[in-house]
């Protein structure tokens, strides 16, 4: 027997509830499925972008949140990468800049993929993908 995965819905810690909301949702797109209250300042939400999933759930509790975030937590969320799907590269990366965010123009990678990489408010990396198409293949 093998287990029927029917699909994938990373959690990640942040720091600042609205702020990773507004990255997420307002600028990339996603929905809301739910979140634990009405507003922006929510311990944990689900979030929904096609068939792409994920969950956000702050990193302290409000009584024990620092007034900045670590650094070093913050580095160490470099070793996550979350990739999504994306066919119009061109368009994903004029849409972040405008919207002020820092992200790699597309580049075409050797192992045949398409990709443009930012970062996201906690420094957790996003890397949005598309097959490249062969020489000739297109039209």
């Amino acid at each position: 027997m093998t287990i029927a995965v029917r699909g994938l819905c990373p959690l990640l810690q942040v720091f600042d509830m609205p702020r990773s909301l507004h990255f997420y949702r307002d600028i990339l797109g996603f929905s809301e499925v739910e979140k634990s209250g009405g507003d922006d300042r929510v311990g944990w939400a689900w979030l929904r972008h096609g068939n792409a999933e994920l969950m956000l759930n702050t990193a302290y509790e409000d009584d024990q949140r620092p007034s900045e975030p670590d650094p070093a937590r913050n580095a160490a969320h470099g070793d996550t990468i979350l990739f999504l799907g994306c066919q119009d590269l061109d368009g994903a990366y004029s849409h972040l800049l405008a919207r002020g965010v820092k992200a790699e123009p597309p580049t075409v990678r050797p192992y045949g993929m398409t990709q443009v990489s930012a970062i996201d408010p906690d420094g957790y990396g996003l890397c949005l993908q598309w097959p490249t198409e062969p020489a000739g293949a297109a039209g």
